[in-house]
């Protein structure tokens, strides 16, 4: 094992888009910065690989919307910066009950920040997307800025920028232990010793161990996300490409989740559609689960109720890891006795689009700013 090296200002843990997205703002703010993989890169073994993930305004939570606000131009920075397109704005619909409570809220949310918008109903969404067959119930919030994250692409784009500015990625490298300390914290890996001033926990469905070896018992839990491609009917193919087919968030509670959906991108002639639960897991043994069978069946009812020229058998079946906690929403803070960790974990399989947005929060507390007031 390598001597102790005092080389950086901070360690990020974890290479997936929150701990990347954190790299990248902490190394253009002048930090030294490694971050840390425990596998080789590219990977698909967490949360933030695979060819697409939704990005929208449109949420319930006026804090999320903020988020976004933020997320947004820092995304497009990113594609300046690294000259690649990763985001197609096809646009994005909320299905909501018409005249519910959640419609209502996210309308709110996106009014209080100026945010483009349009509430529609039944009578709208069959005009605007007949492929849809939602019936009188099938409402919702039409969020015109969003539309797809291509992820593979946006991932490496963090991470290229972040070795343009000088930043350094030890990958294949697992942390074994974090010995916090006042001036600086120690990260002992399976390969090297390295110290630096704070370190950020970005490890995904790895965290909690992480965490609890620094006495921080945090709820959270993996699961395994199963991803389901189906193909379109014959003849129906054209009107699911993301030219006629927005990216949609199916917030009606099918047996109690939502459901969410992209058009035509990833592969030839297939729509993602997908139920937003699975099985509990440990994250190193994400595959060796029982039948998803019952999860497949659920989105089948979807399927059968609002988009039914689609096929009922998945023609691709893929699989990543969401970490939930019980409000869903993400730990991103200090550790309470340990000022120089920040945690920034649990984003239950929502947190891809608002990484720009996590990496200067992460950002912020390392340097200790206080939180932005509006």
């Amino acid at each position: 094992m390598a001597s102790l090296r005092a080389l950086y200002d901070v360690i990020v843990i974890g290479a997936g888009i929150e701990g990347s997205s954190s790299a990248y703002n902490l190394v253009k703010s002048g930090k030294r910065v490694l971050l840390l993989e425990q596998f080789p890169l590219p990977h698909s073994r967490g949360s933030s690989h695979g060819q697409s993930r939704i990005t929208r305004y449109a949420y319930e939570e006026d804090f999320y919307v903020r988020m976004m606000v933020d997320a947004f131009p820092m995304w497009a920075e990113l594609e300046r910066e690294s000259g690649v397109d990763f985001f197609v704005n096809c646009g994005t619909l909320d299905m909501r009950q018409p005249g519910s409570r959640g419609l209502q809220e996210v309308a709110n949310s996106l009014r209080a920040h100026n945010v483009p918008h349009e509430v529609l109903t039944p009578a709208d969404v069959r005009r605007r997307f007949p492929v849809i067959n939602g019936g009188d119930n099938c409402g919702g919030i039409w969020d015109p800025s969003g539309g797809i994250l291509r992820a593979d692409r946006a991932l490496r784009a963090f991470q290229t920028v972040f070795k343009d500015h000088g930043g350094v990625i030890r990958d294949g490298e697992k942390v074994c232990s974090i010995t916090p300390g006042g001036a600086t914290v120690t990260v002992m890996t399976s390969r090297s010793v390295y110290t630096a001033s704070s370190v950020v926990i970005a490890a995904g469905a790895w965290a909690g161990p992480l965490c609890a070896s620094l006495g921080l018992h945090l709820p959270l839990q993996p699961i395994r996300a199963n991803v389901y491609y189906w193909k379109a009917e014959s003849g129906a193919g054209p009107d699911y490409a993301s030219s006629r087919f927005p990216c949609i968030i199916d917030s009606r509670k099918h047996s109690g989740y939502d459901v969410y959906s992209l058009p035509m991108d990833e592969y030839p002639g297939l729509v993602k559609v997908c139920y937003y639960t699975g099985p509990e897991i440990d994250p190193d043994e994400r595959d060796k689960v029982g039948s998803d069978e019952w999860v497949v069946d659920r989105v089948r009812d979807t399927l059968t109720s609002t988009f039914p020229t689609l096929e009922r058998e998945p023609a691709i079946r893929e699989y990543c890891i969401f970490t939930k906690t019980p409000d869903l929403h993400p730990f991103i803070d200090r550790h309470p006795r340990h000022p120089n960790i920040i945690i920034a974990v649990g984003f239950s399989g929502h947190g891809f689009k608002l990484a720009p947005a996590v990496g200067k929060a992460v950002c912020e507390l390392v340097f200790n700013l206080p939180p932005p007031t509006t």
